[in-house]
């Protein structure tokens, strides 16, 4: 073979080995360098990992009433690997979302090129038969499936129950949230936040083979979910939904607790927020305004509004005299309208005076004299100390939200916080619920659940419980005290003069006190002045006297008289709560087989 011969073949051997060689090197640079990838995006085209939400536990009330029921929320998302197949323009047609919407879904998934593209969530079921039927059109398209709710009452009941939202970003950082998808709703108000972890279960996944459209071939792998616990409220979801419905469109609060246990039978504040909103993913413009809103629907008024508690809080003043012993129940007094002090008059609400009365009177007809007395004989520091022991300027311990602690002043409070002496004029105020003294409605049923029980008080809870719980204490007032004042709020509900008469019922004997604080000290009847300057109206009560089975606190804001605004929302709470106990006792006795 001539040199020319041996000369070809070597050239011909040398770009064979060299096209082996690239060939090799591609390999090795498609198989090491970038094979995890491009094995990522192989078995994203074959198969796909679903998530199987977990169905939610269902939320009841005290008698087994649903308050929530699980639904269905579906999304679009779009595989990244797919983007250069999808006329955007036309897809935006078929989601009804706008072109841009979807350019900048995409510019922010970039850095994540395996995770799906959320594209619009929140579909109707219209929606998700056009994205099928054009399913050939839009490979790599999917439609997810999440497990969202839907509140069977609507607002009734909405600071307590709650509502679920998508998981923030701080919360998908807390390692309590770990196993929980990215997109996924939990409970973040109320009952659904406080009990979010037993509710919410635990969510399964499946391994699908899919074509080259996204269609599903086969099951591959299933791992199952598992549902939620339920949860039983205390919540007797009549009483709350009556006693909502008897508010109209006015602004309140209205607190309801058995009074042996500290079971919460009803919470109510006025005007509220509808959960299901949340439920479907609340907008940014929508949290904007419900939170902008000048009615503040989402302030829970019963734990965080703090207000003068007016006459309800002649309880404590008539308990402080008689448990120190510095009046007994025949201690007269005489009212002719009002007392002078120094150049001020504080005046009774009733401006002829009651005449000279004697305890239970001036309980019954809520003589502003007569407690104008005590409060001077007791003391400012000695009424402070059985508020508290009632369990005023403290928070009751419910977790649902920030609670506020209210003021009960005392001279030394006066001292520390203005620096100056407490004078007599401001015990007359303090005495009838006025001047600094100020509560939450959750305080004041509390108190009237401790005076109706003797002395007893729970820990509140919102849960239903299996077992009577220990009182966490008692509170240091003597039996026979109780007792009296007890008789006194009975006669302000059932005897002729009683301030509470709107709240008499002929189906159960009900105790309270009607309380009017004074917002301005204007002298003008009250529908003359402008809403935002009319007085509170309180209402506090027990059912039934002798033994009483539910305490409750009532309040109109801006409503007015307590007797006229607060009490025949309470009277409609405690016989709604007492004809569905009735109801129901008869309902077990049929299923019982008793006749």
């Amino acid at each position: 073979m001539n040199n020319t011969g041996k000369d070809r073949i070597f050239i011909a051997s040398f770009i064979i080995v060299g096209l082996f060689a690239l060939f090799i090197i591609r390999l090795w640079q498609l198989q090491v360098l970038e094979g995890k990838q491009y094995r990522k995006i192989s078995e994203g085209n074959m198969l796909r990992i679903i998530k199987i939400p977990a169905p939610r536990g269902i939320i009841y009330d005290r008698n087994g009433i649903p308050l929530v029921k699980n639904s269905p929320y579906f999304s679009a998302s779009l595989m990244p690997e797919h983007l250069e197949k999808v006329d955007v323009s036309y897809l935006s047609a078929v989601l009804n979302i706008d072109s841009s919407d979807i350019y900048t879904k995409i510019r922010r998934k970039r850095l994540s090129p395996f995770e799906p593209i959320r594209l619009k969530e929140g579909l109707t079921f219209n929606e998700i038969a056009a994205i099928e039927a054009r399913r050939s059109d839009f490979p790599g398209l999917l439609i997810d499936i999440d497990m969202s709710r839907e509140y069977l009452y609507g607002d009734v009941g909405a600071h307590l129950i709650g509502y679920l939202g998508k998981i923030s970003p701080s919360q998908s950082n807390n390692p309590e949230f770990k196993d929980v998808p990215p997109d996924a709703f939990i409970g973040q108000w109320g009952a659904e936040l406080l009990f979010d972890k037993s509710l919410r279960g635990t969510p399964g996944e499946k391994i699908i083979e899919i074509d080259a459209i996204g269609r599903e071939i086969r099951l591959l792998k299933e791992n199952p979910a598992f549902i939620g616990d339920d949860l039983r409220l205390s919540i007797d979801i009549n009483l709350q939904k009556t006693a909502e419905d008897a508010f109209g469109n006015r602004a309140g609060a209205l607190v309801a607790l058995k009074p042996d246990t500290g079971e919460i039978l009803g919470l109510i504040s006025r005007p509220a927020f509808n959960p299901n909103q949340f439920a479907r993913g609340v907008g940014y413009k929508q949290w904007i305004e419900l939170n902008q809103d000048k009615k503040v629907p989402m302030l829970n008024r019963s734990l965080q509004s703090q207000y003068p508690p007016g006459s309800t809080f002649k309880i404590v003043t008539a308990i402080s005299g008689l448990n120190e012993g510095i009046i007994t129940p025949e201690t007269k007094f005489t009212c002719r309208g009002g007392i002078n002090y120094g150049k001020w008059r504080f005046g009774c609400w009733r401006k002829n005076g009651h005449g000279t009365v004697s305890l239970h009177r001036a309980i019954v007809e809520s003589c502003d004299v007569y407690f104008y007395e005590v409060g001077k004989r007791v003391g400012i520091d000695k009424i402070a100390k059985y508020a508290r022991e009632l369990g005023l300027d403290n928070e009751i311990g419910l977790p649902l939200v920030k609670e506020r602690r209210g003021l009960i002043p005392d001279t030394k409070w006066k001292l520390e916080k203005k620096n100056q002496q407490w004078y007599l004029g401001e015990t007359f105020n303090a005495a009838i619920g006025q001047g600094y003294v100020s509560v939450t409605p959750a305080q004041m049923a509390q108190l009237i659940g401790v005076v109706a029980n003797g002395g007893l008080i729970y820990s509140p809870t919102i849960v239903k419980l299996e077992t009577v719980p220990q009182p966490a204490r008692k509170a240091d007032i003597k039996p026979e005290t109780l007792e009296l004042v007890k008789n006194g709020l009975f006669g302000v509900v059932n005897e002729g003069g009683g301030t509470g008469g709107a709240a008499r019922s002929s189906i159960v004997p009900v105790g309270g006190k009607t309380g009017t604080a004074q917002v301005v000290s204007i002298r003008k009847s009250s529908h003359l002045l402008p809403e935002k300057l009319r007085d509170h109206a309180w209402f506090v009560a027990f059912a039934p006297v002798e033994k009483p089975e539910v305490a409750l606190c009532a309040f109109v804001e801006h409503g007015g008289h307590g007797g006229g605004a607060a009490a025949p929302i309470a009277k409609i709470a405690i016989e709604a709560y007492f004809k569905n106990r009735n109801q129901n006792s008869k309902s077990k006795m049929q299923n019982d087989g008793i006749q």
